[in-house]
């Protein structure tokens, strides 16, 4: 063999094994939960940034979101196999052992768990391993069984802003829980509305995750319309804390309506298209409501 075929091969395995990490991890997502802690942070740190604190943050939550999601895969690799948007996973399609998914979320979560701990506060690690135990071993394994599932899963996906603010802070306050309160709620029209689009792929899964019997149905849009709705007295909590000001206050009322109109939307066509624009409409909602309140206290 020559050496330029060694060099090809050993690039090639190189280059496909940095792609099954980052799916591994869910990289984009790992992302997004990383910059809502880091909107927590930096709404607690006020008008001040602590660029090393902010790095460290952003590293232990990444870690710890990577580990989550390979721990995911872990218990639902079989399940993966089924459905065309997870079959192309690296342990869905052997071409990583349980054996290393697991020692590197071990390894990754044992690592963010260190940082969050002696970096931040023994209260932001405790929070962090919550979140990790709460979505890889109570959400996952629920989403066969029933569609509270999730409501189960909000719960991990809510704790970002939540540790972020922790983490400057050392301690639960209401602004915490006002912070918590917006993502949770956010996440379930959000959730829903990826439940319709993929409903398909998911029941190839044995997967419940829409909240009606009849899955994609008005019942379910009615839901979507309900929690969307909420959302907007909801996201006003921060104002009310004086934590935000004004400016902000009425931003978000717009955004607010804007997305909930989507549901509306939803409610009155219950077809896929509507269900898209629920689901793009969400994936802007949230960074922006949270950029928002951080440039409005900064």
């Amino acid at each position: 063999m020559s050496t330029n075929t060694i060099t090809t091969s050993t690039g090639s395995f190189l280059g496909q094994k940095i792609k099954d990490y980052g799916l591994l991890f869910k990289f984009r997502l790992s992302l997004t939960v990383v910059f809502s802690a880091a909107m927590g942070f930096l709404l607690a740190m006020g008008g001040t940034i602590d660029w090393a604190g902010l790095g460290l943050l952003c590293l232990g939550g990444f870690l710890l979101t990577g580990a989550s999601n390979a721990l995911n895969q872990v218990l639902e690799k079989d399940y993966d196999k089924l459905m065309a948007r997870t079959a192309d996973r690296p342990l869905a399609t052997g071409r990583m052992s349980v054996s290393e998914a697991v020692l590197v979320a071990g390894l990754s979560s044992v690592t963010a768990l260190v940082i969050f701990a002696i970096c931040f506060n023994p209260l932001t690690a405790f929070i962090g391993s919550l979140s990790l135990i709460s979505y890889a071993f109570i959400y996952t394994p629920m989403k066969r069984v029933s569609p509270v599932a999730v409501f189960i899963g909000a719960f991990p996906g809510a704790l970002p802003p939540m540790i972020g603010w922790i983490a400057v802070t050392g301690t639960m306050g209401v602004e915490a829980i006002a912070l918590f309160a917006i993502q949770f709620i956010w996440q379930l029209p959000h959730f829903w509305a990826i439940g319709w689009v993929a409903y398909d792929d998911y029941l190839k899964g044995g997967y419940k995750l829409l909240p009606s019997d009849g899955g994609r149905d008005r019942n379910t849009a009615l839901q979507c319309v309900a929690y969307a709705i909420l959302l907007i007295p909801v996201s006003l909590l921060p104002y009310l804390l004086g934590l935000t000001g004004t400016v902000s206050a009425i931003l978000l009322l717009i955004i607010g309506s804007l997305f909930a109109y989507t549901t509306i939307n939803l409610y009155r066509k219950c077809d896929k298209k509507a269900a898209l624009t629920v689901m793009f409409s969400s994936f802007v909602y949230l960074p922006l409501a949270l950029l928002l309140m951080v440039i409005d206290k900064i």
